[in-house]
């Protein structure tokens, strides 16, 4: 199984978040944390990096359940969603996938909410 959930559009890198974000609002998703990796490895390290952000989604109703099924699972909390450039016009949206990931946490009731958050993220990716 794979950790994520990935697709490549063509496009403007602002256009494409934006439009991720939209859609993770269609889902229930709110955009909790924006990290913009090439202006922060610029600013600390003096590095030049390609268009490349991290956006941390959070569902309230699932993160809720999930926070009574298992009560550490916030450690893996938000959802995080990237949106990178990978050439001129060429902009990948990946997705973490949660069924994959909650694999490592051994409880039975985090199955259902795993595969639900699981479709919601995969929706995003495939409407962008």
């Amino acid at each position: 199984m794979k950790y994520h959930i990935s697709k490549t559009v063509t496009g403007t890198f602002e256009d494409v978040v934006l439009k991720v974000k939209d859609e993770l609002k269609k889902e229930g998703f709110g955009v909790l944390t924006e990290i913009d990796i090439k202006n922060t490895l610029k600013n600390k390290l003096d590095i030049d990096f390609r268009k490349y952000s991290i956006l941390g989604a959070c569902n309230p109703e699932y993160a809720h359940k999930a926070l009574q099924a298992e009560d550490k699972v916030g450690t893996m909390l938000p959802c995080n969603v990237i949106v990178q450039e990978k050439s001129e016009g060429k902009i990948e949206v990946a997705a973490v996938n949660p069924k994959a990931s909650m694999m490592a946490i051994e409880n039975n009731k985090l199955e259902q909410l795993a595969t639900d958050v699981t479709q919601k993220l995969r929706n995003v990716v495939h409407r962008v």
